[in-house]
Order: structure tokens, then sequence, then C-alpha cells
């Protein structure tokens, strides 16, 4: 059974681009499109005011680092037929690790590199989680979780950039903004 996974991959300083491309040229060379699905590097696009000229420039979050989505295997065992993972293939492992410009994988050992979780991987931005919303601008919500579990309240905005509703809750008698997740309210029945 295999799955993909984000890997982290530590570069010589100023190296990325190339590790990235080389990377995919070797991917696209031997075929290994089943095994190795993604090479990015993540960027940020930032206004420089230099000379009293104004531009916008691409500049890595992480300078020296190359994330890499890699197929992972994993086996049943264990009296519950439980899901154990056993890592990338030593094919794919291969690759990346003697790819030019490539000094390890972050993690304890880069003998068997640790791939990130799923928490880490949208902190980090790699990936965009999208979520349904079901509510909009006025409607009358619940809130899920945190510290507002269990009040309801009223939709003042949705931000589906930065994953944020405002709810306007009633509290000590005044009409007050909560800030939450998308993902932490629902719409009241």
């Amino acid at each position: 059974m295999a799955d993909a996974r984000w890997f982290v991959v530590h570069t010589y300083s100023g190296y990325e681009n190339k590790v990235a491309s080389n990377i995919a040229t070797v991917v696209e060379n031997r075929k290994m499109q089943d095994q190795i699905f993604e090479v990015r590097i993540p960027t940020e696009i930032v206004t420089e005011i230099k000379d009293d000229k104004v531009r916008e420039v691409e500049r890595k979050l992480f300078p020296g680092y190359v994330m890499v989505k890699v197929a992972t295997l994993y086996k049943k065992c264990g009296e519950n037929n439980e899901d154990e993972e056993l890592g990338m293939t030593d094919e794919a492992w291969y690759v990346i690790r003697n790819t030019r410009g490539v000094t390890g994988f972050v993690g304890p050992d880069s003998k068997k590199p640790v791939p990130l979780s799923e928490d880490e991987v949208v902190a980090l931005g790699i990936e965009k989680r999208t979520v349904e919303v079901k509510y909009a601008k006025g409607d009358f919500v619940n809130i899920l979780s945190g510290p507002f579990d269990g009040y309801s309240g009223v939709v003042d905005s949705i931000d589906l950039e930065k994953n944020i509703v405002v709810v306007m809750i009633s509290m000590l008698g005044r009409e007050t903004p909560v800030e939450l997740e998308l993902n932490q309210v629902e719409v009241a029945e």
C-alpha cells in the first residue's frame, strides 16, 4: 500500500533551484513519477524599496531546503492489523540523496528520512487545504471548538485565503467579534 508524504531535503545554500531541477529531470528520465510526485521550493513575493524604486521580488521562505513529495510505503502488522510506515523506496531515497547539491534529509537519521506531519505541511504552507464553507455572512452559526465552544453567533465576515471567519457573539451583554478558523463553526439548525 503506498501513500504520498512530504520530506524536507537539505541543500547547499544557493543550490535549491538546481537541486529541484535535477531531481525533476531524473524523475522524468527514469520514469519515477509513481515514486516522486512533486518537488517544491516554498517562496513568497516581497515588496522591496531600493534606491527609491519599488519592486516585487520572489524570496525563498526556507533557504537551503527543498520539499519533495514522495510515495511512502506501508505494511500491515501487529495483532490489530495496523499500518506501519516503512518510508520511501530505496530507489527514491537513492535518487534524492545522490543529487548534486543535496547534503541529506532533515530528521534525526539521514538513513531513514522522517516525513512532515499533516499539521506541519499546512503550517509551512506547502499545500493549501480547502475547507468547504456551508455558511455565509449573516448566517446564525454554532461554535464547535476552542475557548468559545458552545456559543452561537452571527457570521460577520469570511476570509477564505486566511482560513478565518469572524463571528459576532453576545458576551456580557455586548456584541463581541470572535475570530475563528473556518472549520470551527457550523450552521445552526
